[in-house]
């Protein structure tokens, strides 16, 4: 096999500069999140989210960004869940964007708040009624001794929802990311990468600045 060290490649295709920032982060990110839909990545919206369990453990796993303002960022998730518990204990939480096509990154630092169940009742019942139903079906992070189990279970519940509406689950949620940082990372020649970070101050403005590569 071929030593991984050696796998590099240049980050050519665009800069950063000051210019191309926005008073305050979304306007950017709405914009690099357009270029990446526009671009026909897979999963533009995928994220990686980091959270930490009460002995400080971090643990991380993908989730699709669901809707995103200047309040902060939404996804949803079973209550029940690995990211769930740690949230419970710990707020604190970091979202990772990784558009490695466009050589672009994208991290968020923040707090997640939970929604209120109107809120969460909206985006469920948008969602395809076999999303709905696999909510029913799984306890998110739990031991299960067989894919066939599952699919048992599955199959149960469709039965059970085939002639109506399929409820909101008491354990299915969502959250809001509030950030208090977002860092835009854009690829550059000779690992001169180009990254600025908004700070949100006191009084509720943005700070930019400039990072070393």
């Amino acid at each position: 096999m071929r030593s991984i060290s050696d796998i590099r490649r240049d980050y050519t295709q665009a800069g950063l500069d000051v210019d191309d920032l926005s008073p305050e982060p979304f306007a950017l990110f709405e914009r690099w999140l357009q270029n990446a839909i526009d671009a026909n990545l897979a999963d533009p919206t995928a994220m990686t989210v980091a959270t930490v369990d009460n002995s400080g453990q971090p643990s991380q796993r993908i989730v699709l960004l669901k809707d995103f303002d200047e309040t902060g960022f939404v996804f949803y998730t079973n209550t029940g869940s690995k990211k769930a518990q740690d949230l419970s204990q710990n707020n604190k939480i970091s979202l990772h964007f990784p558009w490695h096509m466009l050589d672009r990154q994208i991290k968020i630092t923040g707090t997640a708040q939970k929604l209120s169940s109107v809120s969460v009742a909206k985006y469920f019942m948008s969602r395809p009624k076999p999303s709905q139903i696999a909510a029913w079906a799984s306890a998110q992070s739990r031991p299960i001794d067989s894919k066939q189990l599952l699919m048992q279970k599955f199959s149960e519940a469709t039965a059970k929802f085939a002639n109506g509406e399929v409820p909101l689950p008491s354990f299915w949620g969502g959250y809001r990311v509030v950030p208090h940082q977002i860092e835009f990372w854009q690829g550059g020649e000779h690992r001169l990468h180009d990254r600025f970070m908004y700070t949100k101050a006191s009084e509720g403005n943005w700070h930019t600045e400039r990072l070393m590569p």
